[in-house]
């Protein structure tokens, strides 16, 4: 029987690759460590490995080609990293499309997310952020602007912290400078699951509905089948997930707040059960005046998946306004 979610994989690849983007596969670090990638079509590295589409114009004899070319200006880079319970494309499938007639956008499977593995024990999103910058680096991406959601906005912040020259600004929705110990007993309670995993790594059809009634301010139905689909084909690689979760908790006494130059934009669903408004306020004023917060109505922790339309505006605008402030320097 067919899977229905491994079905709407393939309509999903056809409208990205309309974007202009293309799948590829960084060796991070040449001794296992890989990321699996949308990126921009003409960025993908001129190598072997690269397969190259062979277009109407270039297949054309040199003498009918225009003999001179306008040179294109250099697009800003977006780099989009996904939350925990899905791979890059399917998190961003509403942004991804908008996003690409502008910019240069990239959007990685995190390790064990997707094709994304390493043979390292490290589960840190430190790690996930070094490996993400290494990657970057292959690809080319000199500066750009990281746009992380739930856990992959922990990384994103871990980016930014650690390498300011590359990520230029930062947009973070549904996600914390770290997991400190406090902070998750008390989202824990207030949502009422034992752990995280227990929360974001359901192995039944009940446990992905439960995540679902909490992750999204409207109520969600879908088939039982589609459910068991979705556990299927979003939970892979359960044990080194699990592991990754319990590498996201800090304890209170080693946590601080970095102090970081990006221009930042907390861009928040008003109705987050997980991480709350109130907890975004609190960030906003601990990270400085580089900060700004902007919440959604009638939106959840699925912010971007839940108004889009909304989000993207608000998106593009800040994307407008960073760029138009580099252009200064």
């Amino acid at each position: 029987m067919v899977n229905l979610v491994e079905a709407q994989k393939p309509p999903l690849h056809f409208l990205i690759r309309r974007a202009g983007l293309r799948q590829h596969t960084v060796d991070v670090d040449g001794a296992g460590t890989a990321l699996t990638f949308w990126v921009p079509k003409d960025k993908l590295p001129k190598d072997k490995s690269t397969v190259c589409e062979i277009t109407p114009e270039a297949a054309a004899p040199a003498s009918k080609k225009k003999s001179k070319t306008k040179a294109k200006a250099p697009r800003p880079s977006v780099v989009l990293v996904h939350g925990f319970a899905a791979e890059g494309i399917v998190t961003w499938q509403f942004q991804a499309g908008v996003l690409a007639k502008h910019y240069d956008v990239y959007i990685p499977d995190l390790l064990y997310f997707g094709g994304s593995t390493s043979p390292s024990t490290d589960r840190s999103p430190g790690f996930q952020a070094e490996c993400l910058v290494a990657a970057l680096g292959k690809l080319g991406v000199e500066k750009c602007t990281v746009v992380g959601f739930s856990y992959g906005g922990m990384v994103a912040f871990k980016m930014a912290e650690s390498h300011p020259g590359l990520v230029r600004s930062l947009v973070v929705s549904g996600s914390v400078v770290a997991m400190t110990d406090s902070i998750s007993e008390t989202t824990l309670e207030r949502i009422g699951v034992k752990s995280s995993a227990e929360l974001l790594l359901p192995d039944s059809v009940k446990g992905l509905k439960a995540l679902l009634s909490i992750v999204a301010h409207r109520k969600l139905w879908f088939p039982e089948r589609l459910h068991r689909d979705y556990l299927q084909v979003m939970f892979t690689n359960r044990k080194e997930r699990a592991e990754l979760l319990e590498g996201l908790v800090v304890s209170n006494k080693d946590a601080t707040v970095p102090v970081l130059p990006q221009k930042i934009l907390l861009l928040w669903g008003h109705n987050d059960n997980i991480f709350n408004i109130e907890l975004a306020r609190t960030m906003k004023e601990q990270l400085g005046e580089e900060t700004m917060l902007q919440s959604i109505d009638k939106a959840g922790h699925l912010v971007h998946l839940e108004r889009p339309c909304v989000y993207n505006r608000r998106l593009l605008e800040f994307l407008a306004y960073v760029t138009a402030e580099a252009s200064k320097e």
